[in-house]
């Protein structure tokens, strides 16, 4: 089936609306997802377990409630893949990791039970690095399969990419939805901290766990955000105002910079008012401080199975631990009172703005599966729990995608979501990987 005619390169809002119109079935939406995954997901290993017969079975019965006239929520009948550190009611939770630390759960997550009950069908899940850190997934970048796709939402994206599902969903500690996304060519979100319970998800730091969304729009991402409970309003059209930290710009290196200076130029054309900000002096410190909760609270969840456990853990994750278990709760305090500090700083800069405008990865997705990429640029958000997208930004030479991030405050996340669909329109990006 060519594409323009296959249900599974529908964005979620076109095969919601399909369904409502009764021109598309969940079935045929779900077969059309199965089908890509069959057949590319031996050459992408996007996904490390692939319920078809419960997948067939859900979609069916949105199926014939659709024809009666039934209808569960926003996304009814819209296919679904969860990464491997969320609970999914009989499905296995591996978080990446060796047999020993497996569980098989009889509750969802708590955000995967809000989407179900809007109707999604639960695809599987999608392959995620060991305890979503650095150890890397098997995942492959569909748009270049000598390429990393990213981590740790490694399978997550790529599925997206890929046209395996219109919807995946991650998480984020670091830069594990974004930085994926930008390398995938998809939209990547993550919202406040703590606007979506993390309850049933394998944890990597308490006050750094996100979770997050991966789409093909700005609208897909407001139908998840919507299942969720999370206001996803989008503000009245006026002027916007972006602020662009050019000393982040300055971190990229130039084939990202050139895009991001080009890309500033299309929106102030398009009509946006954009000024250039200096990030506060806190910025200095945010690095290491976030670096150092994210040690310490690894270490506390895992201390009692490293113990048992600690050579069948990756070198990534080892490492993180074995530093985490050293740190004094001084260090800890200080390095909080840090993240807090540049937090309230950065707030107030950004707070007169729609977005902060930088790049999402100071580099195009590195060659190789045994890196997963400089997540630097997304860090400082996550550590300080503001809402941030990355939206695809053009296509290389070498055919990898480009990426932008915009970055939030915490007290306007709609206005972020408004500066992301208005950059969404004026960018108009299209491309797929040719799969």
């Amino acid at each position: 089936m060519p594409p323009a005619a296959d249900p599974a390169f529908l964005s979620v809002v076109a095969a919601r609306d399909a369904i409502r119109a009764g021109t598309l079935t969940p079935t045929a939406l779900t077969d059309a997802c199965l089908a890509r995954i069959r057949a590319l997901d031996p050459q992408l290993e996007a996904w490390i377990h692939v319920d078809e017969a419960g997948a067939r079975a859900e979609a069916a019965q949105r199926t014939e409630e659709a024809k009666a006239g039934q209808w569960r929520g926003s996304l009814h009948g819209i296919p679904v893949g969860i990464k491997d550190i969320f609970d999914v009611a009989g499905m296995p939770t591996t978080a990446g990791a060796r047999p020993w630390a497996h569980t098989r759960p009889v509750r969802d997550a708590a955000s995967v039970q809000l989407l179900r009950a809007k109707g999604a069908v639960i695809l599987g899940k999608t392959h995620t690095t060991q305890f979503a850190f650095r150890d890397p997934a098997p995942t492959r970048n569909p748009w270049h399969t000598e390429h990393t796709p990213g981590g740790s939402s490694s399978g997550s994206a790529a599925a997206v990419a890929a046209r395996m599902a219109p919807l995946a969903l991650g998480s984020q500690t670091v830069g594990s939805v974004l930085r994926p996304a930008a390398y995938c060519g998809v939209v990547g979100y993550k919202g406040v901290h703590g606007a979506v319970s993390t309850e049933g998800v394998v944890p990597l730091a308490w006050s750094l766990d996100h979770v997050g969304v991966f789409g093909r729009s700005v609208a897909d991402v407001r139908v998840v955000l919507e299942a969720w409970g999370v206001d996803a309003e989008i503000p009245p059209g006026r002027t916007m105002r972006l602020a662009l930290a050019t000393e982040l710009v300055a971190r990229a290196e130039a084939d990202v910079a050139a895009n991001i200076q080009a890309v500033v130029r299309a929106l102030a054309a398009a009509g946006a008012s954009i000024e250039e900000v200096k990030l506060p002096a806190s910025f200095a410190e945010i690095h290491d401080a976030g670096t150092l909760i994210l040690e310490a609270e690894a270490a506390a969840y895992h201390e009692a199975s490293f113990a048992k456990h600690g050579a069948e853990y990756g070198a990534g994750i080892r490492a993180l631990v074995e530093a985490g278990l050293t740190r004094p709760a001084a260090a800890y305090v200080r390095a909080d009172r840090a993240r807090r500090r540049f937090g309230e700083d950065a707030a107030r800069l950004i707070a007169s703005y729609d977005a902060l405008v930088t790049p999402t990865a100071p580099a195009l997705p590195p060659r190789g599966l045994a890196w997963t990429g400089d997540a630097s640029l997304c860090a400082p958000w996550s550590s300080t729990g503001f809402p941030s997208v990355s939206l695809p930004a053009g296509v290389a030479a070498s055919g990898l995608p480009h990426a932008l991030q915009l970055v939030g405050v915490p007290t306007r996340a709609n206005a972020l979501l408004h500066a992301a669909a208005w950059v969404e329109g004026v960018l108009a990006f299209t491309a797929a990987p040719a799969l």
